[in-house]
């Protein structure tokens, strides 16, 4: 029984060592980030891009005007404090890290080759600048429908394309990632590869009313828009939608509707 828990403490002690050797890092800063603001892609292309408008939209999907104008609104909550230890990365060539990355899809090991920095500080930057860029867009281009607002485009609708009642076009994206660990086959869709599903709602001109991005890659398309906090709040009386009413004084009486082309659900 003693030479049992004895044998259980060793190897449980090697395996923290073990574990200890394999984080230890080899490097507080690699010998070639050194070289950043010498090599790095932000000191080295993104500056001379400013210099041409064109290239620069397509390095970034968007005119220096933009940039400037989302800089201007995130970067006090994206700066980040000078130590005596070193001088941390300026608020322009996060944005530009982020943007980069989302312009791309490339994975966050290729950024960091291609701006000279660690791939934990490639992800870090992209999860806090996106947060940041939410927070601070979210509430001016995707603040929450009102009445009024489905009422808007329910006009529009009637106007642009001739559908009366419709209250917006809704559809369903699968975004392929990579299988989450201890997921099972959840995140598994019909496809054959691993996705959560974007789940929007637009208006007659083309501009985002509802987005959700919550539901599992397995589910069916009833089973998403019921898990839908656009659903949720709909059955529990937090969305107050217009009334229904009659197209024609003896007409019958048209309730309101969602259209889609490939995105089925009964509840729709």
């Amino acid at each position: 029984m003693f030479a049992k828990s004895r044998s259980q403490k060793v190897l449980l002690l090697l395996f923290a060592l073990q574990k200890k050797k394999k984080n230890k890092r080899r490097y507080w800063v690699h010998d070639i980030n050194k070289k950043r603001e010498q090599c790095g892609e932000y000191h080295r292309l993104c500056i001379e891009l400013r210099s041409h408008e064109d290239k620069f939209f397509q390095y970034f999907r968007m005119s220096k005007a933009c940039f400037e104008e989302l800089h201007e609104l995130i970067k006090v909550n994206i700066e980040k404090c000078t130590t005596n230890w070193r001088k941390p990365i300026d608020t322009r060539q996060r944005l530009a890290i982020c943007l980069r990355y989302l312009a791309t899809g490339d994975s966050h090991q290729t950024i960091a080759f291609s701006f000279r920095l660690g791939r934990s500080t490639v992800s870090k930057i992209v999860k806090d600048v996106c947060q940041e860029i939410w927070r601070a867009l979210q509430p001016i281009y995707l603040p929450r429908p009102t009445t009024k607002m489905w009422k808007q485009s329910v006009a529009g609708f009637l106007e642009h394309w001739g559908f009366p009642n419709c209250l917006g076009s809704i559809d369903g994206k699968h975004i392929k990632l990579k299988c989450p660990r201890n997921s099972g086959s959840a995140y598994f869709c019909y496809k054959n590869y691993f996705s959560i599903v974007l789940l929007a709602i637009v208006d007659p001109y083309y501009k985002f009313m509802v987005v959700d991005i919550v539901n599992y890659g397995r589910h069916s398309d009833s089973a998403i828009f019921e898990n839908s906090v656009f659903y949720q709040q709909f059955v529990h009386d937090k969305i107050i939608l217009p009334q229904n009413h009659f197209l024609e004084q003896k007409s019958p009486c048209l309730m309101y509707s969602l259209v889609t082309k490939g995105f089925h659900s009964k509840h729709i």
